[in-house]
């Protein structure tokens, strides 16, 4: 039979009024990162109408698209601490635990690091939304916030396919800049002085696990033969998941500004500074990676560059502390670490025992009523962010966004059921679940 191809096309062309695709919602989450995907999880489980915006084309944001390689903070400290987080976290390390070399708890001197498949994260981050019947819209950019007094009503948002536009009861700020917040006129903050460096992570394959540096070999060759390579940072460390020849490096420091021109040149040069490390460790660690070769560049990883000005500000005293407010939503004992100089960063570690808590009031921008944020765009001073802004505690922040505006529905977020919401986080802030095997266990000890 002959094949019959399909010739026939139509002119079509842009209408100047075409309206904007209206969606409707309980919650609106901006931002599917980490934080953004746990807030939309769980406000789903809530039985809310969800909808996820996102300005990338595909959903992860940079725990995804920017490999971050890494769950940190998502343990207390120590050689086999316990698990912070649960919830989402559960059901996300449990999927992770389902796949082949997908994911590994590294236990070192501190704490436990989880190294992850970013593939397998993101396909469990996509079925698990779809399954939850939320509402997606990808490859979005906000144009305009309509606020009427302290509430934001409605978000318009461009796709390169047309406007869509969102009312919605609550917002989940999660897009890691607090654009949300900004776009809406509510009031922000950002480093006095200067900024605070990102990464340009990049993957490579063919490596020699065996023969692999540690962090304070590459510290120590870094440092000595940085000049040589024009590279910026003088420090680095790769994340290798035992088994697959591939390490995910992180060797950069690449400034984040927020004028959109200057961001785009310096994700270039993000790039540029990725391949200069790569020859580096080709040439100075031949054994490990002279046959390796580059598999992928993430997209920018940022750290932080802008966040709300919440109902508290929560500072380094206070981390360093351990002060546990009577809204506390997370917890988390990360490092201080605070990248904002060139060439290294601040690491200051905490006691064995040491826990530190999120409140509530630096979830909750103090000049609106119906927006709870969540990651890296939290109220705190710059050392403080830095060690709450890892993804362990930011999927804690997710959870804590939901269920608070489901409490306050149409009414406040400052005005909530602290109670209420105290007992639905309190596995987030309480539990104590040692996720090893006992000869583990007796290993540690």
């Amino acid at each position: 039979m002959a094949e019959t191809l399909s010739r026939e096309t139509r002119i079509v062309r842009r209408e100047k009024d075409t309206p904007f695709r209206k969606l409707k919602a309980d919650i609106c989450v901006v931002g599917a990162g980490i934080a953004g995907i746990s807030a939309a999880l769980e406000a789903a489980r809530l039985g809310r109408k969800v909808v996820i915006v996102d300005g990338q084309a595909a959903l992860g944001g940079q725990a995804v698209n920017s490999i971050i390689a890494t769950f940190c903070g998502l343990f207390s400290n120590g050689t086999h601490g316990y698990q912070f987080t649960y919830g989402v976290a559960d059901r996300l390390l449990a999927h992770l635990e389902s796949q082949d070399k997908s994911i590994y708890y590294r236990h070192g001197p501190n704490t436990t690091v989880v190294y992850y498949d970013e593939v397998v994260l993101g396909r469990w981050m996509e079925q698990s939304v779809l399954e939850a019947g939320i509402e997606v819209v990808l490859g979005a950019t906000i144009l305009d916030v309509h606020v009427e007094g302290r509430r934001i009503v409605e978000t318009d948002f461009m796709t390169r396919y047309g406007g869509v536009s969102v009312e919605a009861t609550g917002w989940v700020e999660a897009s890691g800049d607090a654009a949300l917040v900004w776009q809406a006129g509510f009031a922000c903050r950002q480093p006095e002085k200067g900024g605070v460096f990102g990464t340009q992570m990049v993957v490579l394959e063919n490596i020699d696990e065996a023969k692999q540096p540690t962090r304070y070999e590459i510290a120590d060759r870094m440092k000595e033969k940085a000049a040589d390579y024009g590279l910026l940072r003088r420090e680095g460390l790769g994340f290798t998941i035992p088994g697959r020849g591939i390490a995910a490096m992180n060797m950069t420091h690449v400034e984040t500004p927020l004028d959109p021109v200057e961001a785009s040149r310096k994700a270039l040069e993000g790039k540029d500074q990725a391949a200069r490390a790569v020859e580096f460790l080709k040439k100075e660690f031949q054994e490990c990676f002279g046959n390796a070769r580059i598999r992928s560049f993430g997209l920018p990883g940022i750290r932080q560059t802008r966040w709300i000005a919440g109902s508290h500000h929560l500072t380094v005293d206070e981390i360093r502390a351990g002060t546990k407010f009577d809204d506390a939503v997370a917890r988390t004992a990360w490092p201080i670490e605070l990248h904002d100089h060139g060439d290294g960063h601040h690491w200051i570690t905490f006691d064995e025992d040491h826990a530190h808590y999120i409140p509530l009031g630096s979830l909750t921008p103090d000049e609106c009523d119906n927006v709870a944020a969540a990651g890296r765009c939290i109220d705190a001073d710059s050392a403080a962010l830095s060690s709450v802004r890892v993804m362990g505690p930011c999927i804690g922040m997710g959870m804590a966004a939901a269920n608070a505006l489901d409490l306050a529905g149409t009414g406040s977020v400052h005005q909530i059921d602290l109670a209420a919401l105290r007992e639905r986080v309190s596995d987030n802030v309480e539990k104590k679940h040692y996720r090893w095997t006992d000869e583990e266990m007796r290993a540690a000890s």
